[in-house]
């Protein structure tokens, strides 16, 4: 009857080895809680039956952690489980000379102080100068610095 609780200890531990390498990384307990499981169903091996059996334990499941580890990373069931969308966001690609300091444009969202602009027939990120724009405003380019495009609400 031992020997059950032998392999459940030691089975629990590589199951949870596993979720610790392929599902939550970085979650470090689930990781040692299955270090502990292993490690406790190898001293219980130990104690119970010896040494003899107890070092084949060890062997045994040093053995079945690396084939679990090896099969769990080339299977594709764990593709199927893991999150694959990609994000399609852009930074702004502002071409020399296209938005220039004096040019108009709208806020298309608030600028607190970044936000959207339409400057000619494109949108940017933009920031603001003055810290709040409200959406539908109209905006002037003060500085162009790079990808990074700074307004300011337009007088009027």
């Amino acid at each position: 009857m031992i020997w059950l609780v032998v392999l459940s200890l030691i089975l629990a531990g590589i199951i949870f080895l596993l979720l610790e390498i392929l599902v939550v990384p970085g979650a470090t307990i689930v990781g040692l809680f299955g270090v502990g499981l292993v490690v406790a169903g190898i001293v219980v091996s130990f104690n119970h039956y010896g040494v003899a059996v107890g070092v084949m334990t060890l062997l045994g499941t040093l053995v079945v952690s690396l084939i679990a580890i090896a099969v769990a990373l080339r299977s594709n069931t764990w593709k199927k489980a893991m999150h694959s969308s990609s994000l399609e966001g852009r930074v702004n690609v502002v071409e020399t000379g296209k938005v220039v300091k004096g040019d108009e444009g709208l806020s298309i969202t608030r600028l607190n102080p970044m936000g959207k602009a339409l400057i000619g027939d494109e949108y940017y990120e933009v920031s603001s100068k003055d810290n709040l724009i409200p959406e539908n405003k109209a905006v002037v380019v003060v500085k162009v610095e790079g990808n990074k495009i700074i307004v300011k609400l337009k007088e009027e």
